[in-house]
Parts: structure tokens; C-alpha cells; sequence
């Protein structure tokens, strides 16, 4: 669980304090999949596993539950959030509006671009050996990648959550290759589209890329819940 471990996406400005920095750590390792929805952090543990005081661990625990990332329970410590319903058609409602439009406004060559193709990359890569975790951060990496075509410090930030909480919600279902397999081809192609300077039909082709998605993991997720 240490920093060093972790594969950044980060978007947002250099942190100002230690407690920033390392809720930024575990920002990321809601979005790589590190962390589930429901699980309990162990204070003692996690303070020695990060190198902070309890303190400092504690200052980190404000900043992540006000993100609506974790919550505290009483008398059983600080868990993981579990997205609801609710929370997963908002999270998709925030996604088309951020996304759709970032895309369709973009410069095919912005440099945001490379970034796309490395997560289409890896994602293959991943494909390959059936690694659905690594497919499913690529995934996360690639939309990163979308939303900073705004270059917008504060929807890059913004994203960032909205993906911490979306990656919870994935990680509740049970079949990691039924949700996460479809998005491979599918990046891909919203990838090529925008490289040949198609950028109005490739936000129309995401928007109902991302009204299916929506659809499957409310249709997976009420199962998994009920």
C-alpha cells in the first residue's frame, strides 16, 4: 500500500502539506482498485504501512470522508464508502457532461493524446494476460486522459473523485472480465476517431458508450445489492 507501489494518475496540483499528500496516495488506490468498497481501515496499520503519525492520519481521514470517499462509523473506526444507486446515476450524469464535452472541443494533437494511447496500450497488454484489475485502471487512466483535453486543473481534480467512486462500485461486482473487457475495444476506437480529427461523432460515440455502461453496472450492481 506504500506510495512507491502505486501507478499515478494524479491531475491535481502539487500538494501543500503531508496530509494532502498522502490522501492523495489513497485517492489513487481507490482508483487503481487497491481498496474496496465496505473495507475498514486499521489506523495502526495504515500509519505504519504510510510512514505518518496518527495524527497525520487522522487529518488525511478528514479530507477523504468531506470527498465523500470514506466514512466514519461509530464505535467501528473508518471505512471505505459503498457507492449507492443513486450515487453511480449522478457519478455517470457528472461523466457525460465533463467528458462529452471535453472531447468534442479538443485538439486531436493535444498532448493529453499520448496518454490516451498508452492506456489503450496497456489495456490490450492487459487483455492478453486476462489481468481484468490492470484493464480496469487502464480504463480509469484513459477517461483521466479525456477529462484533461479541458485543461482544467479543477475537472481533472474533480474527475479524480468521481473515478474513486466509480472504481468502488466495480469493485463490487463480480465478474471483473463481463464489465471491464467491452471497454478495451471501445477506448480504442474513440481513440482512433479523435486522432483523425473526428472529435464531434467520437463525444456522440461516448455519450452512448457511457449511457451502456451505466446501464450494465446498474443492471450488475441492483443484483449484487439486493
Amino acid at each position: 500500500m506504500a506510495a512507491t507501489q502505486t501507478r499515478h494518475f494524479s491531475n491535481r496540483s502539487t500538494p501543500t502539506s503531508l496530509a494532502d499528500t498522502v490522501a492523495d496516495t489513497i485517492r489513487q488506490q481507490l482508483i487503481l482498485g487497491e481498496l474496496r468498497a465496505g473495507q475498514h481501515l486499521s489506523e495502526a496499520a495504515l500509519s505504519q504501512q504510510l510512514d505518518i503519525s496518527r495524527n497525520t492520519l487522522r487529518e488525511v481521514f478528514r479530507i477523504l470522508i468531506k470527498e465523500g470517499l470514506l466514512r466514519h462509523e461509530p464505535n467501528r473506526g473508518v471505512a471505505v464508502v459503498v457507492p449507492s444507486i443513486a450515487d453511480i446515476i449522478d457519478i455517470y450524469r457528472v461523466r457525460r457532461l465533463i467528458e462529452c464535452q471535453a472531447l468534442e472541443k479538443a485538439w486531436p494533437l493535444h498532448p493529453a493524446h499520448k496518454r490516451m494511447r498508452e492506456a489503450v496500450q496497456a489495456a490490450h497488454q492487459a487483455r492478453e494476460g486476462k489481468d481484468w484489475k490492470t484493464v480496469g485502471s487502464a480504463n480509469m487512466a484513459f477517461h483521466a486522459a479525456i477529462v484533461a483535453l479541458s485543461d482544467s486543473e479543477r475537472l481533472s481534480a474533480m474527475y479524480e473523485d468521481i473515478a474513486a467512486e466509480l472504481r468502488l462500485a466495480f469493485g463490487l461486482l463480480d465478474d471483473p472480465e463481463y464489465l471491464h473487457a467491452p471497454y478495451v475495444d471501445h477506448n480504442a476506437r474513440l481513440l482512433q476517431m479523435f486522432m483523425e480529427g473526428q472529435t464531434v461523432a467520437a463525444a456522440r460515440e461516448l455519450e452512448t458508450y457511457l449511457v451502456q455502461s451505466e446501464r450494465m453496472v446498474l443492471a450488475v450492481y441492483a443484483r449484487q445489492i439486493s
